[in-house]
This record gives C-alpha cells, sequence and structure tokens, in this order.
C-alpha cells in the first residue's frame, strides 16, 4: 500500500470526521454571533467589548479560528491533490498555505488574547 506524505497518515475517514466537527464548531459560532447582533437591540461598543473580554468567548473564537484552518486545510489539501499534478508546485503551494495559515492563527491569538 502506498501512503502520500503529504497526507500525514490521515485517511479518507479522518478528514471526513475534522470536516464535519469544524462545520459544527463553525455554525455554532455563527449561530451565536448572529442571535447576540439579533438581541442586542443598540449594539454599542462597550456591549461587543464586553463579550469578546470573556473568558469562554476567547476560547470558542479561538476554536473557531482554529476549525477554519482545518476546514481550509482539508480543503485546499483536496483540491490541489485533483489539480495540480506537479509535485514540486503541489509542495510549493501546500507549504505557502500552510505558513499563511500559522500567519493567521498566530495573528488571531494576538488578537483575541490581546498580547
Amino acid at each position: 500500500m502506498v501512503t502520500n506524505a503529504a497526507s500525514l497518515g490521515r485517511s479518507g475517514v479522518h478528514d471526513f470526521i475534522l470536516i464535519r466537527a469544524s462545520a459544527i464548531v463553525l455554525a455554532c459560532y455563527t449561530i451565536f454571533l448572529v442571535g447576540f447582533i439579533a438581541c442586542s437591540s443598540p449594539l454599542t461598543y462597550d456591549a461587543w467589548h464586553g463579550l469578546f473580554s470573556a473568558l469562554p468567548m476567547k476560547v470558542f473564537t479561538v476554536l473557531a479560528l482554529v476549525a477554519v484552518l482545518v476546514h481550509a486545510w482539508i480543503g485546499i489539501w483536496q483540491v490541489l491533490t485533483d489539480y495540480v499534478k506537479s509535485v514540486s508546485l503541489r509542495g510549493v503551494l501546500q507549504f505557502v498555505f500552510v505558513v499563511a495559515a500559522f500567519s493567521y492563527l498566530a495573528a488571531g491569538i494576538l488578537i483575541v488574547w490581546g498580547v
């Protein structure tokens, strides 16, 4: 059996579960934010700041950010595997995406936690 080094030992079932789990996290986050916006009649800076200064919201936001990145990584990996036949070009594109994803994660953590 041949394994692809880019898959990092994942299987299709593993990817399926990760995609579904990340989609559930993102759906819950979106529903919560839409509900908060709908229920906050005058949406002021103080209400928004109060929401995002709470520890559970910070954790939920970072979890949603990680879910976006996991969802995007699996999608990009599948698209690149299907449509970019040059192994070296695919490797470069995957590397660029991973660097961008980790940059987004670092920026998101710095923004959410205010470090």
